[in-house]
């Protein structure tokens, strides 16, 4: 029977992602401020809060608790989209990204580690894959439906669409309040600087996290921007209606690839569904970018399958590499450097685009992040030599 916490944590879950304003964000914050250029900005200016406030909220949900930090994190939030909703102008826009790239940072790494620490209080740890799995599939749903609700609220006013997405936030707010701080999550009250110093020594002694880490953020530096850029790329081949129903039948999958994540990995293990999720998603993205067709958007769709099954598979291995007392800080550590390459790699993605096209460009990001899959054949292959056997917390 599910505890009341993981209840809450996966209608908590739906909510964080249920954003009806993400699929046309840009076009309403290039209006408020006058520029494709300023309204591009807000997006980065999230990110980079983000960054910035990643660690120091992980030192605080290791030290405070969980239940805390989702509460400040919805805070956050709500508060984000209030201003964004205000809108009077650029500025007020970017006070809006400030605080949700605060409102990321607070749930980075927290979350995960409320539902670990939830499942230890039962002694359930070894489930850890099975919820997150189940947790994460509403997560997307939840994005498809608000890409599909919030496109069509758009038609009618951008104000109205703002002022509605304030609802499930404010709902969202109040379910935290509910959350229940777990037993089993170890304080640690030694000094901050040594606590962060301590989290990255066990980066750089423990080689199969120090793989993890570097594969994890090679590939959503490349990755993510990639599918944050390609929407350009589908406009020269699809309308832009079919563009938004290819994001939202995106999202549906991987959904579907969350739900049933337990099931794949425990049938071929963590480590090769990472292996087949970068080869195949390579594969995809190189035919689809270095052969541009109709057929092109279909191709991208298609790595959605397995997605959720390698993000599932990717978060249990490093949830079972971090220690108790900096479970948090770790993740948050392993964040800071996923988000820094992301604001690094969408520069570089954009000069690439500039002088030569969005399909070259984005084919170069498939070729140049090539080197992952063989990172991650090193942890399939140390897996079959030495079987994984989970550490137990302590």
């Amino acid at each position: 029977m599910l505890t009341k916490n993981i209840r809450l944590l996966s209608i908590f879950s739906f909510l964080v992602e249920f954003s009806l304003y993400t699929p046309v964000a840009i076009i309403y914050f290039s209006q408020v401020s006058g520029s494709y250029a300023l309204g591009a900005s807000i997006l980065g200016i999230v990110m980079l809060a983000s960054s910035i406030f990643e660690v120091p909220t992980g030192i605080w949900s290791d030290r405070m608790g969980r239940r805390k930090t989702v509460i400040f994190g919805s805070w956050a939030k709500v508060l984000s989209v209030v201003f964004y909703a205000i809108g009077l102008s650029y500025g007020w826009l970017v006070i809006g990204a400030i605080l949700e790239g605060l409102s990321r940072a607070f749930y980075s790494g927290n979350n995960d580690a409320l539902l670990f620490e939830t499942l230890a209080d039962e002694g359930r740890s070894a489930d850890y894959g099975k919820h997150l799995g189940k947790i994460s599939s509403y997560e997307h749903f939840a994005m498809a439906l608000g890409a599909l609700l919030g496109g069509i609220i758009a038609n009618f006013s951008f104000i109205w669409l703002f002022r509605i997405s304030v609802i499930p936030q404010v709902v969202k707010l109040v379910i935290s309040y509910g959350l229940k701080e777990p037993k089993s999550r170890k304080k640690d009250n030694g000094n901050i600087y040594s606590h962060i110093l301590s989290a990255v020594r066990l980066f750089v002694k423990n080689p199969k996290l120090r793989l993890l880490s570097i594969s994890d953020t090679v590939s959503f530096a490349t990755g993510e921007v990639g599918f944050q850029f390609r929407s350009v790329f589908l406009a020269s081949l699809w309308p832009l209606w079919a563009i938004g129903l290819m994001g939202t039948l995106t999202h549906f999958i991987a959904g579907i690839s969350y739900y049933f994540s337990n099931q794949i990995i425990k049938l071929i293990g963590a480590e090769k569904v990472l292996l087949i999720r970068s080869i195949y998603g390579k594969l995809s993205g190189i035919i689809a970018y270095g052969f541009p067709s109709l057929y092109s958007p279909l191709i991208l769709i298609t790595p959605s399958v397995i997605y959720g099954a390698g993000q599932v598979a990717k978060n249990t291995l490093l949830q079972s590499e971090f220690t108790d007392y900096q479970r948090a800080t770790m993740s948050s550590l392993n964040s800071l450097m996923s988000s820094l390459g992301f604001a690094i790699m969408s520069i570089v993605i954009g000069g690439i685009a500039d002088i030569l096209t969005p399909a070259r460009a984005l084919l170069t990001f498939q070729i140049i992040s090539l080197p992952i899959i063989l990172v991650y054949w090193k942890l399939f292959r140390d897996s079959q030599a030495r079987p994984y056997v989970r550490r137990p917390l302590v």
